[in-house]
């Protein structure tokens, strides 16, 4: 069994034979339809949202399928796998929000009649929270043997390449209809990671109101995709989740807990990719960093602004409110917040939720730097900590990907980024040191607030921290509820 230690910041560490970052759509959807071909047992995706009509693969043009090959198209291909293998299990749990907008998808309700009808499939929309808080998490268990946990959904909007190339045709909606660069990330679990997984996507499944199963029986091999080279061989896996109190089911803070621990434990850097930065008690943790005589270097990724008025009007303001804050107590200039932009100027969205900590952390999940993601939403994050399992070779693979993320962002090659790494002592400096013309990243430019934003920002209301704080409209206690982040007089 899995060990299951004191600390409140981690639900469990579980060992993993291999485990890789996937870096965008592109790479996880192949992988997965690879690893999804490899299935003997059951297939488990637990997602926000799934979108039937999504392509796995986007081919050429031109290219002709032969005879008999599995179909690219989500809906089709789950169908196909499951009157082939009538003993495969395939179960997905979404959130039950939007439930309905399903069923006005175009094909989507063909998919799901069709699903319904054929044995082996089955689905439930998972409803088991609060109003208002919402099923975040983003995980595919195979067999009990291969999983991945991350930030990637099955639905629209997510394929792009790594290269986010401007104007890409491939990057089409169901509807026909273009969507700008979108980067995103996950990781790749074999083992007993994957086991631990699959106990947890089970309960959620009865949760939902599903039957209960069994967990799968041993098989030979491992639905790992062969064409994926494991970045980590061997190594424990730290899992945390967050999850609101509703019925019998607690209220769990461990990524909340993990994110405050693993701020304070930084000695050098940390870099971090986000969809938002509107989390009080993060910034609350960084404040208390920079407010050291030597503090760590902090570099957080955003996109230039979040999807949507609604979330601009809550996230974005929250963003502007806090950075504020943390400027007038950065007296080393030591942190910074960057956004990405393809090579003619559009910015790229950041859908990623990682963080590492002086490439000796790598943590990937569903969290989002923000209040929803700590104590609101269903969350769940995985971690590596070398200095627990791993050593040099897992420090020497984080900062590995580290560096290859930078270099994605900035449009450079990897060995060119850690040469002006070393060049210029800091990640914010090798980075003011590349131009910006092309593929790059920009500092974001921090502009005043009116005082309707301030108030927006200040209330949470549309970023609770606790279910209970959801239909309030103003809190009190607000932002600035800590005297870390509260103006100087």
């Amino acid at each position: 069994m899995a060990e299951v230690p004191q600390s409140k910041s981690v639900w469990r560490y579980a060992k993993a034979s291999k485990a890789h970052v996937v870096v965008d759509a592109e790479e996880y959807y192949a992988k997965m339809r690879e690893a999804m071909l490899a299935a003997e047992h059951r297939i488990m995706l637990i997602g926000w949202d799934f979108d039937t009509r999504i392509l796995l693969c986007r081919r050429e043009p031109g290219f002709r399928a032969a005879r008999g090959d599995p179909p690219d198209r989500l809906g089709d291909f789950i169908l196909w796998l499951a009157r082939r293998k009538p003993r495969l299990e395939i179960r997905l749990l979404k959130w039950n929000f939007g439930a309905l907008k399903m069923f006005l998808r175009g094909t989507m309700p063909l998919h799901l009649l069709r699903w319904w009808m054929t044995p082996g499939i089955d689905f439930k929309f998972d409803g088991a929270h609060p109003v208002g808080c919402s099923h975040h998490q983003k995980i595919v268990v195979i067999d009990d043997t291969f999983a991945v946990c991350g930030g990637i959904d099955m639905t629209g909007d997510r394929w792009d390449t790594s290269a986010h190339i401007e104007d890409d045709p491939r990057r089409m909606r169901p509807t026909g209809k273009p969507y700008g660069p979108w980067h995103d990330c996950t990781m790749a679990l074999e083992g007993e990671a994957a086991r631990v997984l699959g106990d947890y996507g089970r309960e959620r499944w009865v949760q939902a109101g599903g039957k209960a199963m069994e967990p799968c029986p041993p098989r030979d091999g491992s639905p790992w995709p062969e064409s994926l080279s494991a970045e980590f061989n061997d190594v424990d896996i730290g899992l945390a989740r967050t999850r609101s109190k509703y019925e019998d089911i607690v209220e769990t803070r461990e990524i909340e807990a993990l994110f405050l621990e693993q701020i304070a434990r930084a000695r050098h850097f940390i870099y971090a990719e986000s969809q938002y930065f509107a989390s009080r008690k993060v910034a609350e943790a960084i404040g208390a960093r920079l407010a050291e005589p030597d503090p760590p270097e902090i570099v957080v990724i955003n996109p230039e602004s979040a999807d949507g008025w609604l979330e601009q009007a809550a996230m974005d303001t929250a963003r502007i409110r806090l950075l504020h804050a943390l400027r007038d107590r950065d007296h080393a200039k030591r942190f910074s917040l960057w956004c990405p932009y393809a090579s003619k100027g559009t910015p790229i969205y950041v859908h990623a939720k990682v963080m590492i900590v002086d490439d000796e952390v790598l943590r990937v999940g569903s969290a989002n730097l923000n209040n929803r993601s700590m104590g609101l939403d269903s969350e769940f994050d995985v971690f590596i900590d070398a200095a627990r399992s791993g050593g040099d070779a897992a420090r020497n693979a984080i900062r590995r990907l580290r560096v290859s993320l930078l270099a994605e962002h900035t449009g450079m090659e990897p060995e060119a980024v850690a040469e002006l790494l070393d060049q210029n002592g800091s990640m914010a400096g090798m980075l003011d040191a590349v131009a910006k013309g092309g593929k790059c990243l920009r500092r974001y430019e921090i502009r005043p607030l009116t005082e309707a934003e301030e108030a927006i920002a200040d209330a949470e209301a549309l970023d609770p921290e606790r279910p209970e704080e959801m239909l309030s409209f103003y809190n009190r206690r607000g932002l600035f509820r800590s005297r870390i982040l509260r103006r100087p007089n």
